[in-house]
């Protein structure tokens, strides 16, 4: 019997998870944190090599590189898991794309695209795990956001990718009233500034940290294992009356 207060409440024994966006930074961070809680790990991108290094690092996971804007590719991801494990409990929506441009230049061409990754192949994949997970009556969907979802930048125009979180922020909302009574809970993590392949090159630039530590009310940017917790939070029984929340990691950047 589970202790009702205890550590084991953010274990995830035999269970299933998803992790889109896990070739690098913070999709392959999440995986192995999924793994470490006791996961079995699906992972999921188009760089075939870098996945395939991660699913070899980690005890029963396996790699399906996929375009997940391509539905072939969503069909390709879900079917695999669903073949070798029989379930799926968990789905990380991890996986976006978006590149800095103000909003006077950036093409519409371009805002469609990022809208198309972040949104819409999200919407898509979040569609078809949760059919299974509805007919079982259980599973949880962690979506990935940002600050930017809740809070403008102007300093660091991004209107396509602010555009696409604040529109993952009130997809979870709406998936969670939707599905809460037939046993799927969905959240989502916002984080703040945390290094990553997007965000490597402001990482890079020091006039650009020293902004981010002015802003912050902790004064820094975040370091990677600072999500572990919120991930295995709200992937976990820890959080099973928790849904339809938008959790900010965030140093108290949207406090203020």
């Amino acid at each position: 019997m589970t202790d009702p207060g205890g550590l084991d409440l953010f274990r995830l024994d035999g269970r299933v998870a998803v992790v889109t966006g896990a070739s690098s930074g913070l999709g392959a961070r999440f995986a192995r944190v999924l793994a470490g809680a006791g996961a079995s790990v699906v992972v999921a991108a188009r760089r075939a090599d870098r996945l395939e290094a991660l699913a070899g690092e980690l005890e029963g996971a396996i790699a399906v590189p996929c375009d997940l804007a391509d539905p072939a590719g969503r069909d390709q991801l879900v079917g695999t898991a669903l073949d070798r494990y029989g379930k799926i409990d968990v789905l990380v929506n991890n996986a976006g794309v978006g590149t800095p441009e103000p909003a006077e230049s950036e093409t519409v061409e371009r805002f469609r695209e990022v809208l198309e990754v972040n949104v819409t192949a999200a919407f898509a994949l979040t569609q078809a795990v949760a059919r299974s997970m509805l007919e079982r009556g259980s599973g949880s969907v962690v979506n990935v956001s940002s600050i930017l979802g809740l809070v403008g930048s102007g300093q660091i125009p991004f209107p396509s990718y602010a555009a696409s979180k604040g529109a993952v922020v009130a997809l979870t909302r709406e998936l969670a009233a939707q599905w809460s009574r037939r046993g799927v809970r969905v959240n989502a993590i916002a984080p703040g500034w945390f290094e990553s392949e997007m965000t490597a090159e402001m990482f890079a630039d020091e006039r650009s940290m020293a902004w981010v530590a002015r802003k912050a009310p902790m004064g820094r940017a975040g370091e990677p294992h600072e999500l572990d917790g919120a991930l295995l939070f709200l992937a976990s029984d820890a959080s099973s009356y928790v849904t339809g929340q938008i959790l900010a990691v965030d140093g108290g950047w949207t406090a203020v």
